[in-house]
């Protein structure tokens, strides 16, 4: 059984529907989930999932949030080689350039992408809950 951290930064909940739907689709793959909001988990001890789904919205210029997540992510960085990563998150405006920066920076790493990066404009519609079940459970089954 896989075991998958679900780890997200979300201001207006945008994010974190859509943390919760990942996780809810890892889990009826079978996968064993656990949920966790950026300042809830160490870089350390998510390093020790295999499995990473993590979540975060573009913020100002279409980066990744900068006060909590970004450091955050930058220490997990030294730590993803081999693991298996879903990439998340919300924006409102711009086209996506944040989450393709943070998927060529993840591969870079040395983790493997699960899919492809899974981007919703403001708040997820039921079909967008729907592609954020589809990237937990792909998760659960690399």
């Amino acid at each position: 059984m896989s075991k998958i951290a679900v780890i997200y930064w979300s201001g207006t909940g945008n994010t974190e529907q859509m943390a919760q739907a990942v996780a809810e689709g890892a889990q009826a793959a079978g996968a064993q989930v656990e949920t966790f909001t950026v300042d809830a988990i160490d870089a350390g001890a998510a390093a020790e999932y295999s499995k990473l789904a993590l979540g975060c919205p573009a913020m100002g210029a279409e980066v990744l949030e900068e006060s909590e997540f970004e450091p955050w992510f930058s220490e997990l960085e030294g730590r993803l080689s081999g693991h298996q990563v879903a990439l998340f998150g919300s924006y409102g405006w711009g086209d996506g350039q944040w989450l393709r920066d943070w998927a060529e920076r993840t591969e870079g790493d040395g983790a493997a992408l699960c899919g492809e990066p899974l981007a919703v404009h403001e708040a997820p519609d039921d079909d967008a809950l729907a592609q954020c079940k589809a990237l937990g459970e792909a998760l659960a089954k690399a």
